[in-house]
């Protein structure tokens, strides 16, 4: 899959479709909203495990040069936005697609539960290192002039469009005449200043490099980065440990009533003592919790042990199997 950030490109799209890539994008700037009609309340499975339930819309968009078929899908929030993503993946369905892409935004929740709940960052130091100077970065005053275009462009439809609806409604009369023809003729020549301005802007972005080398950077936009090895090693772990949280979490669900509580049980899990004893003769390794602060609870920790066993999973290094139980079960 290809999550293009730089924007919409059905060319892109059409040389990745045949080297057999499907791709994803958000439409940041879409064409008119669609009726809210067409919108179907679906329900939805966030990666996390989460059900939630999104409006949404599909379309099929077809284009002559280059020939391409795109599905277009809109997600309608309660405000009435209506977010686009375009997709050449046509085998999976507008349900997965959209819990897939939507729910990216979740990823600073994550941020959020791993500060609060893991503590491995502690395990490192945060070192700073240099960035290779011939690493190529976004030029400063390419953004700034693109920045500046994007307002100038705004500013010039609305204007346009106050251009276009203003008429004379009552009756002829000297005075409101006056007063038609000289907001008119601000209007227009605001416009027209504005589009000077917007050419000059393209100008000057045309003779911009969009990227530049990080050495051509100003010295007061030089950064330097965290060092990779320490902080790629832990965060890889701490991926491995919520990815293995959520799995504990999915399983309890189907037993526990309040998605909440199912997370909050299993991170009683894991800071609970617990007895761990090999037995090489059999080949295995025992591990026996504590018990929860009630049987309720209790019974749910055993379920999840059986599920766990049923796995057969051999501790890294050894040749034993982990068989999970609660010390007074």
């Amino acid at each position: 899959m290809v999550f293009d950030r730089e924007g919409y490109s059905p060319g892109f799209f059409k040389q990745m479709w045949e080297s057999r890539i499907a791709c994803y994008t958000y439409r940041k700037y879409a064409r008119e909203d669609w009726s809210e009609t067409e919108f179907h309340e679906k329900t939805v499975i966030f990666p996390n495990g989460e059900i939630g339930t999104m409006k949404l819309a599909e379309r099929d968009i077809y284009y002559k040069k280059p020939k391409i078929r795109v599905r277009e899908i809109r997600k309608l929030t309660e405000t009435g936005h209506q977010t686009a993503i375009v997709t050449t993946d046509y085998h999976s369905n507008t349900v997965q697609i959209a819990s897939t892409m939507f729910s990216r935004w979740s990823q600073e929740n994550f941020f959020k539960y791993m500060m609060q709940h893991y503590g491995i960052d502690r395990l490192i130091d945060y070192k700073i290192e240099k960035i290779d100077e011939t690493v190529k970065v976004i030029n400063p005053e390419y953004r700034e002039l693109e920045r500046q275009l994007r307002s100038k462009n705004s500013k010039l439809s609305r204007k346009r469009a106050e251009y276009a609806v203003l008429i004379l409604r009552s009756d002829i009369d000297e005075d409101k005449v006056k007063d038609y023809v000289q907001k008119k003729s601000e209007l227009k020549a605001l416009i027209e200043s504005l589009q000077e301005e917007v050419e000059v802007l393209k100008a000057q972005k045309k003779q911009k490099d969009k990227h530049i080398d990080f050495s051509q950077l100003p010295e007061g936009d030089q950064f330097k980065i965290f060092k990779k090895s320490g902080k790629q090693f832990i965060d890889s772990i701490k991926m491995i440990a919520y990815r293995a949280e959520t799995t504990m979490v999915n399983i309890l669900r189907e037993y526990i009533g309040k998605k909440d509580e199912a997370r909050s049980l299993v991170r009683q899990i894991f800071q609970t003592d617990a007895d761990i004893t090999p037995d090489k003769e059999q080949g295995i390794l025992k591990i026996k919790l504590h018990n929860m602060a009630n049987p309720r609870n209790n019974d749910y920790v055993k379920k999840l042990c059986n599920i766990l066993n049923d796995s057969e999973t051999i501790f890294p290094g050894t040749n034993l199997v982990m068989v999970y139980d609660l010390v007074s079960s």
